[in-house]
């Protein structure tokens, strides 16, 4: 699916991110998660990229995901939604992609001004970097970033 001409990354979106642009959009904002996902795609083909999107609001699945990119050597842009805050089966799945390609985590909202426990993330320690509070500009700029730096 990948090529050295055109590396593959994953773009994956946790729990509750498939109602992007009907669940509080003063947060979220206006954009649904197939526009996103269309804006990504193509975003990617224009920096030489081929990006593949992935949606799923459980866990188990989000892992197999993950488990898919460290086997292919993608590296990810993941925006974990609340997993962020309370999944360590998700972290230690990323663990091995941290080791390999790497992963951005990006949120839409910046997580450090909202509820005390959105703070704490399980997953950025191990990440190539954070990126919050920029709307879905964030997925954008992890694009980018990963266009400048793949091998």
């Amino acid at each position: 699916m990948s090529s050295d001409k055109h590396p593959t990354i994953l773009v994956l979106n946790g729990p509750n991110l498939n109602r992007l642009g009907k669940r509080q959009p003063d947060v979220y904002g206006a954009v649904t998660l197939p526009e996103l996902e269309k804006q990504l795609v193509n975003a990617g083909h224009a920096r030489g990229l081929q990006v593949v999107c992935r949606q799923s609001n459980a866990e188990h699945e989000l892992v197999e995901y993950v488990h898919e990119a460290a086997d292919k050597q993608w590296p990810v842009i993941i925006n974990p939604g609340g997993l962020t805050h309370t999944s360590v089966v998700l972290r230690d799945a990323l663990a091995e992609v941290a080791e390999r390609k790497g992963f951005i985590e990006v949120h839409i909202s910046n997580i450090h001004a909202r509820e005390p426990f959105r703070a704490h993330s399980y997953l950025s320690p191990i990440a190539r970097g954070v990126i919050c509070g920029l709307g879905v500009s964030g997925y954008y700029a992890a694009v980018d970033y990963w266009a400048k730096n793949l091998a």
